[in-house]
């Protein structure tokens, strides 16, 4: 037996383990992995979007020295996750880590309400995507033509993006390779073009204590009104500004979400989780420095996968998580994920802050739902059997960091971005997480609770079958974890005998 194949069946038997049956092909590699959670965060397009933003609200001072604050902080996220991920190599990534690691009895609790979590962000992150490049079409067409943009035509931007969005992501796993490949080309290449001829086309060049030290606030919503700086304080400002750096350091959860498909998954996903971020960071650290030494006029200037293992699980919809016989992807999942993220635009049709509540609700739920599982496993180490990659003694002390930046923005990204507070400039985050999180409590203490158990039950024969194949085909199968270094996890972790749990598998 070649290694190829060995390595796949020893990914196919860990999944089994954890009680499920391969379904996705697994034929990704590093490269493939880390293109995705690569292309995902793609520092160009936030920071192309975001970058007005960062400049009103604080400026170049702090959007260099907040760059470097969240991203240290974000590598301590990254970091837990990978060693979560390394343990529990799962498409599902956050709810189903929260399931695994949570005693039995809150286990389907904890999956829940990860899971609506990681959903909301996931959506939102889309939305803010779609609506970001909508702008950018729509300001490039006002420059060179006589477009004149308004929220409905930017709107209608924003639904032929996602349909061409969802005709690509319904194409075959390996036509999505060759895409992938082209993704992490264009994100390299046109970031290094962009830094290149910003530098070279600008007239003179800022001195390093504008770029490193210059504060800004254009917080006021108009002229008869003060900036929070006054209101508030210019901290305040400082730590609204810093959504910026946080929104684009943001995504990379994809190596988890993608890790049934990547062969050796226990150690490739979580190395190309925090070479995604390091990379990223360091990719986006210079375009930032790129465009802000070469600003002239400053003062003129100033999805898929998770919700398919979600729908197998019985989180959302079960139908979701049927693939396609064709492309073999979860194509209802798709269509179901781009009607998501465009009902979250509509908003933008009365407030024009809109697009930034958006990408503060992708922040806020990506990183609530990264939280949870890092956060039991803190609580409950004795749930947590690390895999081949872990942190080793330090593992816990970066947890407790991880949990304490993420409680932190949460409530920051939560604050009102625009003074005098309206109708027109409130901060909706607040409201729309607020929601989820009543929605999601809610549906599990009345409803949810009596039916779903964290994770599908309907593969667990299937997965045992699976196990003693693998085992006759593989004389050197790990029997106990300490043979693997890794974690060894009972299919049964429910007590319960009736049909369709595991005390029935």
């Amino acid at each position: 037996m070649d290694s190829t194949n060995s390595v796949v069946i020893k990914d196919e038997g860990r999944l089994a383990e954890l009680g499920y049956a391969q379904q996705l092909q697994r034929d990704w590699s590093f490269w493939h992995n880390f293109g995705v959670s690569f292309s995902i965060i793609s520092v160009i397009t936030p920071i192309t979007t975001l970058f007005l933003y960062g400049l009103n609200t604080g400026g170049p001072g702090v959007i260099t020295v907040g760059w470097i604050v969240v991203g240290f902080f974000t590598m301590f996220v990254a970091a837990s996750m990978a060693e979560v991920l390394s343990a529990v190599p799962v498409a599902g990534g956050p709810y189903f880590w929260a399931y695994m690691l949570s005693p039995q009895q809150h286990a389907p609790f904890f999956s829940w309400i990860t899971g609506w979590f990681n959903l909301l962000g996931q959506v939102a992150i889309t939305a803010g995507a779609e609506f970001g490049l909508a702008n950018l079409i729509s300001t490039t067409a006002q420059v060179t033509n006589d477009y004149n943009p308004s929220s409905g035509r930017t709107l209608g931007i924003v639904a032929v993006i996602l349909l061409s969005h969802v005709a690509v992501n319904l194409f075959s796993i390996r036509h999505l390779r060759y895409m992938i490949y082209t993704a992490i080309t264009l994100n390299s290449v046109v970031v290094s073009a962009l830094m290149i001829s910003v530098l070279a086309g600008a007239k003179t060049l800022k001195p390093p204590q504008f770029v490193f030290s210059n504060f800004c606030d254009g917080t006021a919503a108009n002229a008869d009104s003060v900036g929070w700086s006054v209101r508030a304080s210019p901290a305040y400002v400082s730590i609204c500004g810093m959504l910026f750096s946080s929104y684009t350091l943001l995504g990379f959860d994809a190596s988890a979400h993608l890790c049934e498909e990547t062969k050796h998954a226990v150690r490739v996903a979580p190395m190309c989780l925090l070479s995604a971020v390091g990379a990223s960071f360091v990719f986006g650290f210079l375009l930032l420095l790129s465009l802000l030494f070469s600003i002239q006029d400053f003062e003129t200037t100033s999805n898929s996968r998770m919700m398919f293992s979600f729908a197998r699980d019985g989180g959302i919809p079960h139908k979701l998580h049927i693939l396609s016989r064709r492309s073999r992807s979860p194509a209802r999942a798709v269509l179901f994920a781009a009607l998501l993220a465009f009902l979250l635009c509509l908003p933008s049709l009365g407030s024009h802050t809109a697009f930034y509540g958006t990408t503060s609700i992708a922040t806020i739920g990506l990183f609530i739902s990264y939280g949870i599982p890092i956060g039991i496993a803190i609580a409950w180490p004795r749930n947590f059997k690390r895999g081949p990659f872990n942190l080793g003694k330090a593992s816990r002390p970066v947890g407790v960091i991880a949990c304490l930046w993420i409680v932190f923005i949460t409530i920051a990204f939560t604050l009102p971005t625009v003074n005098p507070v309206t109708a027109q400039t409130l901060n909706y985050t607040g409201v729309a997480v607020g929601i989820v999180a009543v929605g999601a409590f809610g549906s599990w203490f009345f409803w949810a609770r009596k039916w779903f158990t964290g994770r599908c039950r309907n593969h667990c024969r299937v997965c045992i079958q699976q196990l003693d194949f693998l085992a006759g085909n593989m004389g050197d199968w790990p029997q106990t974890p300490e043979s693997n270094g890794g974690a060894s996890f009972p299919l049964q972790r429910q007590k319960s005998g009736k049909p369709g749990t595991d005390g029935d598998a």
